[in-house]
């Protein structure tokens, strides 16, 4: 007997059927989820762009709310959970004695964990600057307002990766 695809229907009735949860489990599902993400903020702000290889951060910086880093509508110790990665974005406030003075926001996608950790950290150098002119000498002699240009090379043909060759035969 031939083979025959089977239809949406007969699919559907051997799809295990989940119980729904109490409404109790959903609102506290809701408040985790909420306590996770943070609220945009709102009214004025300074923004700037940083990058790193593939890795693009929108930095805004304002004056009035908590006091604190939002990434990603996430906190600074839930997005990067490393303590050296959040030394990388945060080095700019601590080279000009700002830390605590703005709330930080952050929209940054692209690139691994330091890519994007080094992205914001150009970003919020460069919207320091906008802040005040006055700190771009110390922040340019730190290196955090110069755009690392490295970027990974691209494979080409005949060859395994960028460079390495494949493993050569004598016969």
């Amino acid at each position: 007997m031939p083979r025959t695809k089977k239809t949406t229907e007969e699919k559907e009735t051997k799809t295990k059927k989940v119980k729904p949860e109490s409404k109790a489990e959903e609102k506290e599902k809701e408040k985790k989820e909420g306590a996770e993400k943070e609220k945009q903020p709102t009214g004025k702000y300074i923004e700037a762009v940083g990058r790193r290889k593939t890795a693009v951060a929108r930095v805004r910086l304002f004056s009035t709310g908590e006091k604190k880093v939002i990434i990603n509508e996430k906190e600074l110790s839930n997005y990067f959970p490393m303590p050296e990665i959040q030394q990388v974005v945060l080095s700019p406030l601590e080279k000009v004695n700002m830390m605590g003075k703005f709330l930080v926001s952050v929209k940054v996608r692209g690139g691994g964990f330091s890519a994007q950790a080094e992205a914001i950290r150009h970003g919020l150098a460069r919207a320091l600057v906008k802040v005040n002119p006055n700190f771009k000498k110390r922040l340019k002699k730190a290196g955090y307002l110069t755009r690392d240009p490295r970027m990974r090379e691209r494979k080409k043909f005949g060859l395994k990766r960028a460079r390495r060759a494949p493993q050569w035969q004598k016969r």
